[in-house]
């Protein structure tokens, strides 16, 4: 009987995920709202979902792959486990209980002599995902502020 519920509980929620929609979890808050930005962006299931969005437009961006260290990165380390980080990176700075456990910014970085051109599509990228995913403009210039406090440890060239 147990099980038998716990089977219409899940599948009820597979029903109700397409009929509220992602960007129902991005709805603008009133302004005394004291909830974290993680909270307000929805939790994890839609940071994972905006971040694998993203992780799968950068991959393949022409602009971003004519950095030949960005381009043979991409050959070795492997989508899903950038995805991984990424979601763990984000939900822990916007305030939710994931640990990101992977190197520092500077360390994964290094090496791929970023400029400030790539730095700058990576953004455009980035804001065209969150916007696709109806991200509220005020949840947008937060993150976009966390990202921008990785700067100087990534984009190391000229």
């Amino acid at each position: 009987m147990l099980l038998q519920r716990q089977m219409y509980f899940f599948m009820a929620l597979l029903f109700a995920i397409p009929v509220l929609g992602i960007g129902s979890a991005y709805a603008d808050n009133e302004a005394g709202d004291t909830k974290s930005l993680y909270s307000r962006l929805g939790g994890l299931q839609p940071i994972s979902v905006v971040v694998s969005d993203f992780i799968d437009v950068i991959v393949v961006d022409d602009a971003l792959n004519a950095n030949p260290a960005i381009d043979a990165a991409r050959k070795v380390v492997p989508a899903p486990y950038l995805k991984y980080q990424v979601t763990a990176m984000v939900c822990s700075s916007t305030g939710g209980s994931c640990q990101y456990q992977g190197r520092t910014m500077k360390d994964a970085h290094a090496h791929l002599n970023i400029t400030e051109k790539d730095w700058l599509r990576m953004e455009v990228l980035l804001k065209s995902v969150l916007d696709k995913h109806d991200v509220a403009e005020k949840e947008q210039q937060e993150l976009m502020e966390i990202v921008g406090s990785t700067k100087a440890d990534i984009v190391t060239a000229p």
